[in-house]
């Protein structure tokens, strides 16, 4: 390996490693906050990607109907909680606008937009409204009523919930892959290595996120109740933060971050209907290393996780997802002996 190919590889490694960080600050957001190991993480990212190649190709995207679907159940499981007296009667037309209104606006406005060549920014803005609100809509529906839940009994949801969503995806856009247009065509050199447009969007993508993101648990309301409910549950529900909207916020978050990610991953690579789960798997690994917990750390592991597939692929491709998820393991290794173990009964 002579220096131009290491640069080459690096470029892979970071680039990915972006991506991986995005999931893995989605994946922290959702434990600290939920207690959810949001295992269909990865979903968001498949549906992200193959609603915006729907949307290239001049197609009804599929999704749309999805989203309806999640608002109805939603709608109706929220109909139960008034009949039995855990709601007023009076929130009703807002639930209906929420749930079955905003679906049906969503989907007359892909409707009359799909078969028209939109802007490449009209079509990543109508994805992101399409596959965005399928978060709030999946913790509604799976997570809110077992909120206080055992972790093990969240784990075993979150998989049943991984599971359903991979069979609709594979119903909705079927088997075949697919790949989106480039952002940009550039290539800039720096040197003997060539950089490609799209990599600068992905790795500039990804740097402000993180920066926004930053500013956002540190200067907003809504992100300091989302720190205080990560740090202490039942101290901020003591306060007045309502712990269920924190979780609807964060699933929020989680699904705007997976849907950008496969919007920023889609003219890389091809994606199919089952494609996200490797991909958040990895993602996994960097929020492992910061111990799900800590949002620099998680950014720092992904990155490694970014570098080492790459650089792992050239060494011993066969061997590069072995080599990759084998990572967990000194990790976890080294924070079972670092950290002070507690027999507290849990809650």
């Amino acid at each position: 390996m002579d220096l131009s190919i290491a640069a080459i590889l690096a470029q892979d490694g970071i680039t990915t490693g972006a991506i991986y960080a995005l999931l893995a600050l989605a994946l922290v957001l959702v434990f600290s906050v939920t207690r959810v190991i949001f295992i269909p993480q990865g979903e968001f990212v498949a549906y992200g990607a193959l609603t915006l190649a729907a949307l290239q190709t001049q197609k009804l995207p599929a999704t749309c109907y999805l989203l309806i679907a999640m608002g109805v159940g939603c709608f109706v499981a929220e109909t139960f909680g008034v009949v039995r007296g855990r709601a007023s009667v009076r929130s009703l037309p807002v639930l209906a606008g929420k749930y079955l209104l905003f679906p049906v606006a969503v989907w007359g406005i892909t409707q009359a937009a799909f078969a028209q060549p939109l802007p490449m920014i009209a079509q990543i803005a109508l994805t992101l409204l399409i596959v965005v609100p399928m978060g709030p809509f999946v913790y509604r529906l799976a997570y809110e009523p077992i909120a206080e839940a055992s972790t093990l009994l969240l784990l075993i949801v979150a998989v049943a919930v991984h599971f359903a969503m991979v069979g609709l995806g594979l119903v909705m856009f079927g088997a075949e892959g697919s790949r989106t247009t480039a952002f940009s065509d550039a290539t800039f050199n720096l040197g003997d290595v060539s950089i490609s447009g799209q990599s600068l969007w992905v790795v500039g993508t990804a740097v402000v996120l993180i920066v926004a993101l930053y500013f956002y648990f540190d200067r907003s309301i809504s992100g300091k109740a989302l720190r205080a409910t990560s740090v202490n549950r039942l101290g901020a529900r003591l306060v007045g933060i309502g712990t269920t909207q924190a979780g609807r916020l964060a699933f929020t978050l989680a699904a705007g971050l997976g849907a950008l990610c496969g919007v920023l991953v889609a003219p890389i690579t091809t994606i199919y209907y089952d494609s996200g789960f490797l991909i958040g798997l990895k993602g996994f690994v960097g929020a492992i290393v910061g111990g799900l917990v800590s949002y620099p750390l998680a950014a720092a592991g992904s990155l490694l996780v970014g570098l080492l597939e790459s650089y792992s692929s050239f060494w011993a491709s066969a061997y590069k997802e072995v080599i990759v998820f084998t990572l967990i393991i000194p990790v976890l290794l080294w924070r079972s002996l670092a950290s002070p173990h507690s027999d507290e009964d849990e809650e």
